[in-house]
């Protein structure tokens, strides 16, 4: 069974940085790309970014560009986020997935395989 893991979520100060971390364990896995999404209480789950493994393109959501950095290991199937600038509309739990469906790089119906999620809290 395939299992994503994610660490490094935290309570940090507006303007303040965090780097978040997912990596596999259970079996191994391809995946077209790995991408990260976040969700807020009462709110649905948005894509904030996602790394192609075969162009090592990344994309980002438009209210993280120039501040969130998302990267990974292809071999290992583990990717990071860095986030810096944070702010208090950043928080929410935050998901890495892995993309095995084609389809739209940015919408959570194309990954097949979740995390449980890291929870983010920027406070004000």
């Amino acid at each position: 069974q395939v299992q994503l893991v994610e660490s490094g979520g935290g309570l940090v100060q507006a303007g303040g940085s965090l780097r978040v971390s997912c990596a596999p364990s259970g079996r191994t896995f391809w995946s077209y790309s790995m991408g990260w999404f976040r969700q807020a209480p009462g709110k649905e789950r948005e894509f904030v970014a996602a790394l192609s493994w075969n162009s090592s393109t990344t994309y980002y959501a438009d209210s993280v560009k120039g501040r969130f950095t998302i990267s990974g290991d292809n071999a290992k199937n583990t990717v990071y986020l860095q986030m810096n600038s944070l702010k208090p509309e950043d928080t929410g739990g935050y998901y890495c997935a892995a993309k095995q469906i084609p389809g739209s790089i940015t919408s959570p119906t194309y990954y097949r395989y979740w995390g449980q999620g890291t929870q983010v809290t920027v406070s004000s």
